[in-house]
């Protein structure tokens, strides 16, 4: 798919079917994340896949809406930021990694078919305790990933003279 194309299909899905992602299918979209670019290349994020059935009372403790357990999947990105490379300023860059993986994570689960939905408004401790994290360990985002039972809705975005600066602010 034309990459542009690819971009403009991608949508957060809420409503997937129970159809199982082959493995290869997993794969490649596993090998996006793996290849995405990190600050001084120190890949400071690990991926926890997870099956989602037989779990779904104990990933609805992490995120409770309905749909979050209707995928085969669920990933978890997570950051170890005792790794991450760290700006003169003190910030440091493990949020920064792990969203790139998961945007490639995303785009690549949208070329194979599959959708997937970011999620950031989970339950911290609950992650914590369903996917025995150790505490170096930090839970920052989930998808589900499985085959979209929903078609896309249109985009609605601000337009690029509202967000794009020229030479300065």
């Amino acid at each position: 798919m034309e990459f542009t194309d690819l971009i403009r299909q991608r949508f957060s899905v809420r409503a997937y079917k129970a159809t199982p992602v082959p493995e290869e299918v997993l794969g490649r979209v596993l090998e996006a994340a793996r290849l995405a670019p990190t600050a001084a290349n120190r890949q400071p994020f690990q991926l926890i896949v997870v099956r989602t059935e037989g779990r779904e009372a104990e990933l609805k403790r992490i995120y409770g809406n309905a749909w979050f357990t209707q995928a085969p999947l669920v990933i978890c990105a997570c950051t170890q930021p005792d790794k991450a490379w760290v700006r003169r300023d003190g910030k440091v860059y493990a949020d920064v990694d792990v969203a790139i993986a998961m945007d490639h994570l995303t785009l690549a689960a949208t070329n194979e078919g599959l959708g997937t939905c970011w999620i950031g408004a989970f339950d911290v401790q609950a992650a914590r305790e369903v996917l025995g994290l150790p505490e170096v360990v930090e839970p920052v985002v989930f998808t589900p990933l499985g085959y979209p039972a929903e078609g896309p809705r249109p985009k609605q975005r601000r337009p690029l003279e509202v967000l794009v600066h020229y030479d300065r602010w």
